[in-house]
């Protein structure tokens, strides 16, 4: 209805200080769209907030306010890599406009897919998440932030204890990117590929279904140049095993540009290591 008069959507989120200088890390899809950023601290002191840089495909966001003669608290990131299943996690937020709220459960999963994206793989928590809690930090016992909150799985559209968080390891390297050139940089293997069935496996002499199939090679790609070929399975890349298909995009994706992979491909019953400048 055109003669409805439009009123300004606001939406809600969280997020935290990595420096003292006022660089703020949150997820993408809470500031996307948005005309105007508002960061509110816990003593309701009021910033506007300048966008650095977003990442869509991580679920990611960089912004920046301007202290100026305020002394802002940051917080340190975390090892993610360290964290178990049955870990002690704690969540801060802004659930449902409630700023500074404080929950606390355990690590239910690590490096779970919940099919939002090739490039991140989740820890699952489940210390109540809700809406507004997105972009927040979870935290280790320590006070270091070793996720995230990105994501509720819920019939109802409150916290059932399934909350999902981007792991620190992941997350770091992006934020730097988007903090340095206001972009992510990934990097590119130039393949198509497809999960290794048992038919697969059995024709190519694979003792398992371990391993990502090469559909089908870029003919500008890296991959064509270094002379991986369609009909390679990839095993293994930087000495990182690929369990499943899916795991191979997340890798490269996390390796740096330009940087000389080393690929373990299946090829006529024996295993071979070529070597991939990757690209962009």
């Amino acid at each position: 209805d055109q003669r409805r008069s439009q009123r300004p959507m606001t939406g809600l989120g969280s997020g935290f200080i990595i420096s003292d200088d006022g660089i703020i890390v949150t997820n993408n899809h809470v500031i996307e769209g948005a005309d105007e950023i508002t960061v509110i601290l816990s003593d309701e002191t009021e910033y506007t907030a300048q966008l650095l840089g977003r990442d869509p495909k991580a679920d990611l966001a960089v912004l920046k306010i301007n202290p100026e003669n305020y002394k802002l608290t940051s917080v340190e990131w975390g090892d993610s890599e360290d964290m178990r299943v049955g870990d002690w996690s704690i969540a801060i937020g802004n659930p449902l406009g409630l700023g500074g709220t404080v929950t606390a459960g355990i690590i239910s999963a690590i490096s779970r897919d919940i099919g939002s994206g090739p490039y991140v793989k989740f820890l699952q928590t489940d210390a109540s998440i809700n809406r507004g809690n997105s972009g927040g930090p979870l935290f280790n016992l320590e006070g270091k932030v070793i996720g995230i909150n990105t994501a509720i799985v819920s019939q109802t559209g409150g916290s059932i204890g399934l909350g999902f968080a981007i792991p620190s390891n992941s997350a770091k390297k992006i934020v730097q990117q988007l903090k340095d050139f206001g972009k992510t940089k990934r990097g590119w293997l130039g393949v198509q590929i497809q999960p290794v069935s048992k038919d697969f496996a059995e024709s190519l002499g694979l003792e398992n279904e371990k391993g990502a199939f090469v559909s089908n090679v870029n003919p500008k790609g890296p991959s064509k140049t270094a002379g991986i070929e369609a009909g390679d399975v990839i095993l293994n890349f930087n000495d990182i095993e690929i369990v499943k298909m899916t795991d191979l995009p997340r890798v490269v994706a996390e390796s740096d540009v330009g940087s000389i992979a080393k690929v373990q491909v299946w090829r006529k019953n024996k295993k071979i290591i070529i070597e991939v400048e990757l690209g962009e």
